[in-house]
């Protein structure tokens, strides 16, 4: 049969280090320091996700107020169009009235003038 070598896991040489008190207390020191400076690390990255998503949405509403400039102009121009081509519009009717009232007044003396050239014709 074969035979099974055992492997000793635990250690066989002891390799501790020993701090001085001091040196031990600034070592704790820089241990704190640096697990406060990885929180604040930490803190900051969502503090500048949180300010990249403002920045972002101010973006958004400043596009968005630009692209209500422009129909606003634009609806302006259209009322602009619209109110010369209605003053156009009022003054071809305000000259048409005129050369109707001409045209009536002409046909009101001619009538007038046919008449009385008709009675007088009669009358001989």
């Amino acid at each position: 049969m074969l035979s099974f070598k055992s492997f000793s896991q635990t250690d066989t040489t002891s390799t501790t280090i020993q701090l001085s008190k001091p040196i031990a207390k600034l070592v704790v020191t820089d241990l704190i320091s640096g697990d406060q400076a990885k929180i604040e690390v930490k803190t900051l990255g969502e503090l500048i996700s949180e300010l990249e998503k403002k920045n972002t949405t101010s973006l958004n509403i400043i596009e968005n107020l630009e692209t209500q400039n422009k129909n606003f102009s634009l609806m302006i121009n259209d009322y602009k169009e619209k109110s010369e081509t209605q003053a156009q519009l009022s003054e071809d009717l305000e000259k048409a009235l005129k050369r109707q009232k001409r045209q009536t007044t002409i046909y009101k003396i001619g009538s007038t003038v046919g008449l009385a050239a008709t009675v007088l014709l009669l009358i001989q």
